[in-house]
């Protein structure tokens, strides 16, 4: 199969060649359609480099909807905070396979990178529902260059090539009657780990929704505390 249609990402880490984008949110005016959002931190060092968030946005959602998950964090804890959103009203391998929300993430990517160094040691993908289960099945087929993968909700995952080995941070609601907890958080988390992958396994007595408190806990996950 080819690898474009496998979810491989083209990204590479390099060096900007654009000036960086000065703190706020930003529509990065790649698209006419639906496009990325990024939160720049007041705190960014350009000349250092940063980590960054790439957020996916569950199935009928947008970057506004599914900023608020995370936005108050990047700007606390000083990470560029990416929110691509799906030309359809959700991503592309939920309805038919990797297509055009593969070619538009690359291409944003590009862009994000032509602005600021991004810190290859902490480069994430992360959503809720359908964008969990994006996040974790390119973040699983990129892990060349994805070192970790933050998944609240998912659904499903979708893998035909792996690539690295990305840090998990699963989380998932007992009482989530859209996507029962037993064919999916812990089916998945399993399965995970039987491949070798270095799986964190959250449950919470709660329904179909993201919890503070844990969003909380995949943050320190991804940018631990210093000792």
């Amino acid at each position: 199969m080819d690898h474009y249609l496998q979810g491989h990402l083209d990204f590479t880490h390099r060096s900007p060649t654009l000036p960086p984008l000065p703190p706020g949110r930003h529509d990065l005016g790649l698209f006419t359609e639906r496009d990325p959002v990024l939160v720049v931190p007041d705190s960014i060092d350009p000349t250092r480099p940063t980590p960054l968030v790439v957020l996916f946005h569950g199935g009928g959602g947008s970057a506004q909807k599914i900023l608020p998950m995370l936005e108050t964090h990047a700007k606390q804890q000083g990470f560029l905070l990416l929110a691509p959103q799906s030309l359809f009203p959700t991503w592309d391998i939920v309805i038919g396979g990797n297509g055009p929300d593969r070619e538009r993430l690359d291409t944003t990517l590009a862009a994000v990178a032509d602005r600021f160094t991004l810190d290859p040691t902490h480069f994430a993908f992360a959503g809720h529902s359908d964008g969990g289960s994006y996040a974790m099945s390119l973040g699983i087929t990129n892990g060349q260059f994805v070192t970790h993968i933050i998944v609240s909700s998912a659904g499903f995952m979708t893998v035909q090539r792996q690539q690295g080995a990305p840090l998990i941070f699963m989380s998932h609601g007992t009482r989530d009657e859209q996507i029962p907890i037993e064919r999916s958080g812990r089916k998945h988390s399993a399965m995970l780990r039987d491949a070798g992958y270095d799986v964190t396994y959250v449950e919470y007595d709660g329904p179909h929704a993201y919890q503070p408190e844990v969003v909380e806990k995949a943050v320190a996950f991804f940018l631990p505390a210093p000792a």
